[in-house]
């Protein structure tokens, strides 16, 4: 049973004293007691799944290609890119994100089942590949859309996830009116889907434990959720250091799997 704690210092205080094991026992404990837990994830949740994240010494944005090498990372996956030079963003489109063959891996089947067992509320998630509704989630609200999904700029008409992928031509054109489609994806520069964070928002307000995994907090959107929260307890699991790390109670710097497989349920 968790103690009672009389001042948030005090609760750090305690948080941090304890071994790794000892931690693990905390979060079970957190999990046990808590009755709306919310998942917070980003691109960390999928590197165990073969695909890569962006900022890290491995990530995408560190990949060397001569075809993309006069421009930025970000600028290839901005708006400004589809919009002036649409045959290079959906030739480094195509190339660095296509995850249709992507497993799921034991976080994601992990959240799953919390979900199944009424344990979790929900996630909410910055990555495109559709994993966590692979592995059994349902409640997903995908902040940065889904490279499983397009849609025609123009009649917008929705295509499935291997349309882009697998149409003919440097640029894909609708069947019905001709027009542009395009990947269902926040990209830099856009706003985010308004339903999916308005919902996410909801989330996190009403959440009395927020695990946040896989994200170093550097994307503006993941930060902003994670500041509006205001509950209990909050959990960071990440390989490296966070942004909100002074904020949160238990800080795992390990495999994001490694951790939820250690959650009994």
């Amino acid at each position: 049973m968790m103690p009672d704690f009389i001042s948030q210092r005090e609760k750090q205080k305690y948080f941090r004293s304890l071994n790794e094991e000892q931690k693990i026992n905390a979060l079970n404990e957190m999990i046990e007691e808590a009755e709306h837990i919310v998942f917070l994830g980003g691109a960390g949740v999928s590197t165990e799944s073969g695909i890569p994240d962006f900022r890290s010494k491995n990530g995408l944005y560190r990949k060397k290609d001569r075809r993309f090498g006069r421009y930025k990372p970000e600028y290839l996956l901005s708006y400004d890119c589809l919009d002036k030079r649409p045959a290079v963003f959906f030739d480094y489109f195509r190339k660095n994100l296509d995850c249709r063959t992507a497993c799921p891996n034991d976080a994601h089947r992990k959240l799953a089942r919390m979900e199944q067992q009424g344990k979790l509320d929900g996630v909410i998630t910055q990555n495109i590949d559709g994993l966590h509704q692979k592995a059994g989630s349902r409640n997903v609200w995908e902040i940065h859309g889904s490279a499983l999904r397009s849609y025609c700029v123009s009649c917008h008409t929705e295509y499935g996830e291997n349309f882009i992928f697998e149409s003919a031509g440097e640029i894909p054109h609708c069947p019905k009116c001709g027009k542009m489609v395009r990947p269902d994806v926040t990209l830099y520069g856009e706003l985010l889907p308004q339903r999916a964070y308005e919902e996410a928002v909801a989330l996190i307000r009403y959440a009395d434990l927020l695990m946040i995994g896989g994200t170093s907090l550097e994307v503006g959107s993941a930060a902003q959720l994670g500041h509006m929260y205001h509950g209990k307890y909050l959990v960071i699991i990440n390989k490296g250091r966070t942004k909100m790390e002074g904020k949160a109670d238990l800080v795992f710097h390990d495999n994001i799997s490694k951790v939820m497989n250690a959650i009994d349920i």
